[in-house]
C-alpha cells in the first residue's frame, strides 16, 4: 500500500514549541522543533502543519481536537496524552511512544507509524484510512468500533488488542503476532491472515484440527 508522505519544505527555521503559547491561535507551521518539553499542559485545537518535531516530550498533555497535516515526528513521547477528536493527515511517526494515549473519535489518513510503542493506546470510534503500522508494539490497544480502510499492521505485536465491532475486511495482519485478540467471527470476515494465524483463530473457535 502506498501512502502519501508529509509535504514539508526543504529548509525549516528552528523554533521553540512554547512559542505556540504566544500565538493568537495555537498553531505552528513550516518550522523545526527539537528537544521540546511540553508535558502535562492543556492546549486545545492546536494546528501543526508543514514541520518536523524531534526528540520532544508531550507526556500527559491535553491536545484534544489537535490538527496535524504534513508533520514528521521523530523520537517523540505522547504517553498518556489526550489526542482525542484529532485530525491527523500526511503525518509520520518514527520511534515514538503512545503508551496509554487517548486517540478516540479521531480521523487519520495517510499516516505512517513505525518503530513505535502504542501499548494500551485507545483508538475507539475513530476512522483510519491509508494507515500503516510498521514494527509497532500495540499490546492491549483498543480499536473498538473503528472504521479501518486500507490499514496494514506489518510485523506488529497485537497481543490482547481489542477489535470488537470493527470490521477487519481487507485489513492485513498476516505478518503480525498475538496470543489472543478481542473480536467476533463476523469482524474477522475478509481479514488477511497467515496460515499459522488461521490455525490460532480456529482454536479460538473451538475447532479441533486433525493432521
Amino acid at each position: 500500500m502506498k501512502i502519501e508522505k508529509p509535504k514539508i519544505p526543504g529548509e525549516l527555521p528552528i523554533r521553540n514549541f512554547n512559542d505556540i503559547l504566544n500565538e493568537d491561535y495555537p498553531e505552528l507551521d513550516k518550522c523545526l522543533i527539537h528537544d521540546a518539553d511540553f508535558e502535562n499542559k492543556e492546549l486545545h485545537r492546536v494546528n501543526l502543519s508543514g514541520m518536523m518535531i524531534r526528540n520532544s516530550r508531550f507526556i500527559g498533555t491535553d491536545f484534544s481536537h489537535i490538527s496535524m497535516t504534513d508533520v514528521q515526528f521523530e523520537n517523540c513521547d505522547f504517553s498518556n496524552a489526550n489526542l482525542s477528536k484529532s485530525s491527523i493527515h500526511r503525518t509520520s511517526f518514527n520511534n515514538c511512544k503512545f503508551v496509554g494515549t487517548d486517540l478516540t473519535d479521531s480521523r487519520l489518513g495517510n499516516v505512517l507509524i513505525e518503530e513505535s510503542i502504542l501499548n494500551l493506546s485507545a483508538f475507539g470510534n475513530s476512522k483510519l484510512e491509508k494507515v500503516q503500522f510498521q514494527n509497532a508494539l500495540l499490546e492491549s490497544s483498543d480499536f473498538y468500533e473503528c472504521v479501518l480502510k486500507k490499514v496494514e499492521f506489518n510485523v506488529c505485536n497485537l497481543n490482547g488488542t481489542n477489535f470488537e465491532r470493527t470490521p477487519l475486511k481487507a485489513v492485513d495482519i498476516s505478518s503480525s503476532t498475538f496470543d489472543s485478540l478481542m473480536l467476533s467471527l463476523e469482524d474477522l470476515r475478509g481479514c488477511k491472515v497467515s496460515t499459522q494465524q488461521a490455525i490460532q483463530f480456529a482454536a479460538l473457535l473451538g475447532l479441533v484440527i486433525v493432521e
